[in-house]
């Protein structure tokens, strides 16, 4: 059934189904093409709607979510916006736990969904706009102590495997279903590693060689085992110069590219002014290796990318100056 067609009974069957559209603008003059999930025409204007739900109905069929029972987690605001979402369609309370060097839209657009929004101090000597490993640490000290305090569920979605199977069920199967499993290669920025890791695992189960990538920040990339020279850089939603991650499976993983921070903004301005496409930092990030992609290894061929989310959640940084 085309979902698109129908009347949907909640915002939660509104989440996945994302058109894929190819960069041919931004592409032209290129041997090959960039196809491009718009993940943020979910409900929440992100892909972490998808994990959100996930998530939620993972820990509702297991029994480890009660009726009513408070859902808290830390987030950069994306997976805390999808959490709003489900919780406030559900009749679960949220607490969304979150650094002040996020963008103030996030948090607000999750106040206006219903949570209660709990802002983090950054780390001593941490750049207000770029969140740190350290950063990081903060926000999940505070999460831990409230989800004692409220006797509350954790949706962790650093190691709860609804995060995986997310896109594992949904992400990965949509891609494969709207190129007819055309795909030779597939980058993504990793912040959870979630979308990577349930995405190369179906990938590679159905087309054992579409070649995956993980996608780092060029002074930060901690999972390929280089040295971090910037923990603070400016691709918010992931980078956080962690060496492991809990979802990650390095089986599925042939690659690793690095990219700059200015390389991921200018590319998230070539999306809008080229494609119409208006995305964030990760995004642009992942459309950055995926022409790095082309011009290399896989020259003439079919890369997929997710666009993670909307521009929109960035208006206050510079990503738009």
């Amino acid at each position: 059934m085309n979902l698109r067609n129908a009347m949907l009974s909640s915002a939660l069957d509104a989440i996945g189904n994302t058109f894929l559209v190819e960069l041919g603008r931004i592409t032209r003059g290129m041997e090959g093409r960039i196809v491009a999930k718009l993940e943020f025409l979910n409900p929440g204007s992100s892909k972490k709607d998808r994990i959100a739900r996930e998530i939620i109905e993972e820990a509702e069929r297991s029994g480890e979510l009660s009726p009513g029972q408070t859902v808290v987690e830390l987030t950069s605001g994306n997976t805390g916006t999808g959490l709003a979402i489900v919780c406030a369609v559900k009749g679960y309370p949220f607490v969304a736990v979150m650094s002040k060097g996020n963008s103030v839209e996030r948090a607000r657009m999750m106040a206006a969904l219903g949570a209660r929004i709990v802002l983090v101090d950054q780390a001593p000597n941490s750049v207000p706009g770029q969140v740190s490993g350290n950063d990081l640490a903060l926000v999940e000290a505070e999460t831990q102590r409230l989800v004692c305090e409220l006797g509350a569920f954790r949706a962790d979605q650093f190691h709860h495997r609804g995060n995986f199977l997310a896109h594992y069920r949904h992400t990965a199967a949509e891609i494969l279903e709207q190129t007819s499993g055309c795909v030779d290669a597939f980058c993504d920025f990793a912040g959870t590693a979630g979308s990577f890791s349930g995405c190369a695992a179906r990938f590679k189960e159905t087309r054992p060689k579409i070649r995956c990538y993980i996608v780092e920040p060029e002074r930060a990339a901690a999972l390929s085992g280089e040295v971090i020279t910037d923990a603070s850089h400016r691709i918010q939603g992931g980078g956080y110069s962690m060496a492991e991650l809990p979802l990650l499976d390095r089986r599925h993983v042939d690659g690793y590219i690095k990219v700059s921070d200015q390389s991921a903004i200018e590319t998230a301005r070539r999306l809008a002014r080229e494609e119409g496409l208006f995305a964030g930092f990760s995004s642009g990030a992942n459309v950055a290796a995926a022409l790095e992609l082309l011009r290399g290894p896989h020259r003439g061929e079919t890369v997929a990318v997710l666009l993670c989310d909307s521009g929109l959640k960035y208006l206050s940084t510079d990503l738009w100056q």
